[in-house]
């Protein structure tokens, strides 16, 4: 596929995608999602990418779906344009490596959705949040009701959710939303600092870490337990035996 709003680029283990729709602030439409949906089938192939940074073009991270091109859905559509966004969000928490968000100004309704699907967010000091749908009457359609009250607690999400309000990073990081705040012209360095960090951990172990976390969210501990202990023997015999073996003989692994 020729991708005419995704822009990817690799540097040694890791992939850095901008979402160039700068025009209209990078507005998530149809073309946005089977650009990304894929996207991701070609990287989730790659054995040799470690991790993923995600920003946008601009002065917006993404600010929202694209209102001019949802304003014409019949409530069936509208459904189904919520179900493509939300498998597509789905399948890019479910790569095997980490998903960075470096978030470097408005991330607003579809784009805060889209941040929260990543597994770490990072701010621009002047990034903004919010999910302001319910000022045109909506909800939003892509996991963000279930997403926000996950990351912060259920009063935040409902304060959010409900009234619109757009929130800087400070506060975001206060509620928990986002894990660090940067300067605006430093933010892709530290993006960059966690994904390479990241990167030159166990590939296997850090694949393990991400999947036994997120599944365990939604079981009972006691089932979260089972499945930790039923994956902790994953790694012996290949990667781990090497990662203690170099442990043991004060050296790097050789992953």
């Amino acid at each position: 596929m020729e991708y005419t709003i995704l822009k990817p680029s690799t540097e040694g283990t890791v992939v850095l995608l901008t979402i160039s729709r700068p025009s209209a602030l990078n507005a998530l439409n149809t073309r946005f999602f089977e650009e990304m949906d894929h996207f991701i089938t070609t990287i989730a192939a790659d054995p040799g990418i470690r991790a993923l940074i995600i920003t946008g073009e601009g002065k917006a991270f993404v600010a929202g779906a694209d209102i001019a091109e949802m304003v014409g859905k019949s409530p069936e559509e509208a459904r189904a344009f919520s179900a493509v966004g939300q498998k597509v969000f789905n399948r890019l928490g479910d790569l095997p490596f980490p998903v960075i968000a470096a978030i470097n100004g408005f991330a607003l309704g579809g784009g805060m959705e889209l941040a929260m699907a990543c597994d770490f967010r990072i701010a621009s000091a002047n990034a903004r949040f919010g999910q302001p749908e319910v000022n045109l009457g909506l909800i939003p359609g892509y996991a963000g009701t279930q997403r926000l009250p996950r990351l912060t607690n259920l009063a935040d999400a409902l304060y959010l959710l409900t009234t619109g309000e757009v929130i800087d990073a400070e506060t975001a990081l206060r509620m928990r939303l986002v894990q660090k705040i940067a300067q605006p012209e430093e933010l892709l360095d530290e993006a960059k600092r966690l994904a390479v960090l990241i990167a030159s951990k166990g590939p296997l172990a850090v694949k393990l870490v991400k999947e036994v976390t997120r599944k365990g969210l939604e079981m009972s501990f006691h089932d979260a337990e089972k499945l930790e202990q039923n994956h902790f023997g994953d790694p012996f015999g290949n990667e781990g035996k090497e990662g203690m073996t170099a442990f043991l003989e004060k050296r790097k692994p050789n992953w």
